[in-house]
């Protein structure tokens, strides 16, 4: 297929798409607004699923590696109670059907390395889309430059460019707020936070609130302090997020009679805090399909992270997408094909989503969520 083809934004989802074109033997142009691939820290760790990150990663032939560099025994999960009472531990996978983790930046570097030299545009941020007629946009960036592409496909996230000349649905907050922190070297510095956390994830939960630590590679832990509050909870109680000790209090006061072991996972940790509000985009999201234009991963279908399911389903679309291009005579048929399969699936998968924040981060958690698990697995 002789058509220019760009994508919009290089996480997981974006530079899956790329790799499955350029193993078909399709150009790509991936345009990123960061500076260079190690501009800043990609987050914390995923779990890739058999049916959907996974299948996504064989379509990219890079399953094998992905398979070495993950960490299986990151599938543990622990349910606690505000008294640091265990009611759920267990170790996933031994069915077949496991979600081994992988960090996300080792997950990018693995994609960005199976790429044409070159395929990625560093320091392109997208301010506008100008439609040519034909399908044909012209892609203005923040430097002044312009490209124009036969399809440009948006995978640039939550706040997507590409988004807006498809659909005028943008995301609301969820009612939670995740703060971040973070604790480093844990084996030696942080024993009893490792211990606490174990080899993958663990969950405190009890009215509205919950504690969050997730085991990530090279001796970190990432906690996401998480809280049913304002979206200006911080400014209504007077905090500045710059002021590492005034947020301190501030979390503090949110969680009463929690136990110390729990306690220390907000007082304890290295460097500042990070607040990330939850957002989600509305469900069902969808569109009419324009000529030129798609979307995939959060710019499509941005859902609660207590899902699992974001990159994920972002790689899977990116592969069904490529797929689609590959074994299509037409560039918009192929389009047409990709967004009949992705945009029910998606649909389906953010009514999860959704339901999974609420039971998590609920007044009767964590009854709830340990109901839930007992059952399914």
């Amino acid at each position: 297929m002789n058509a220019s083809i760009a994508v919009v934004g290089a996480g997981p989802g974006g530079l899956t798409c790329a790799r499955v074109l350029q193993a078909h033997g399709i150009g790509v142009t991936v345009y990123d607004m960061d500076a260079s691939r190690d501009a800043r820290n990609q987050g914390g760790t995923l779990d890739m699923h058999t049916g959907t990150g996974q299948a996504a990663l064989d379509a990219a032939g890079l399953l094998e590696p992905f398979l070495a560099l993950s960490r299986p025994e990151g599938q543990r999960m622990r349910v606690l109670d505000r008294n640091a009472a265990v009611g759920f531990d267990k170790v996933f996978g031994d069915s077949g059907d496991g979600a081994p983790e992988i960090d996300r930046g080792r997950l990018r570097a693995l994609l960005l390395d199976s790429l044409t030299p070159g395929t990625v545009r560093w320091g392109r941020a997208v301010t506008r889309l100008e439609p040519l007629g034909g399908g044909v946009h012209r892609v203005h960036f923040g430097d002044g430059s312009h490209a124009d592409h036969d399809l440009v496909v948006g995978a640039d996230g939550a706040w997507s460019r590409v988004r807006a000349l498809l659909t005028g649905a943008v995301p609301g907050y969820s009612g939670v707020t995740f703060v971040e922190a973070r604790f480093d070297d844990v084996d030696t510095r942080h024993r009893e936070i490792a211990a606490l956390t174990g080899d993958g994830t663990m969950m405190a939960l009890h009215d509205d609130r919950g504690l969050i630590a997730q085991r990530n590679g090279g001796g970190h832990i990432r906690v996401y302090i998480a809280m049913r509050v304002a979206l200006d909870w911080h400014e209504s109680a007077g905090v500045d997020l710059a002021d590492t000790g005034a947020v301190r209090a501030a979390l503090l006061k949110e969680f009463p009679g929690w136990d110390a072991s729990l306690l220390a996972l907000i007082t304890g940790n290295d460097g500042p805090y990070t607040n990330r509000p939850i957002h989600a985009l509305p469900v069902p999201h969808t569109w009419e399909h324009t000529p030129g234009l798609t979307l995939l991963g959060d710019a499509a279908h941005l859902m609660s992270p207590f899902s699992g399911q974001g990159a994920n389903l972002a790689m899977l679309d990116g592969a069904d997408l490529a797929r689609a291009i590959a074994g299509a005579d037409d560039l918009d048929d192929a389009v047409r094909a990709y967004e009949k399969v992705m945009l029910p699936r998606s649909v389906e998968a953010a009514e999860g989503a959704a339901g999974a924040i609420a039971d998590a981060i609920a007044p009767d958690a964590p009854a709830g969520v340990l109901a839930h698990m007992r059952a399914h697995h």
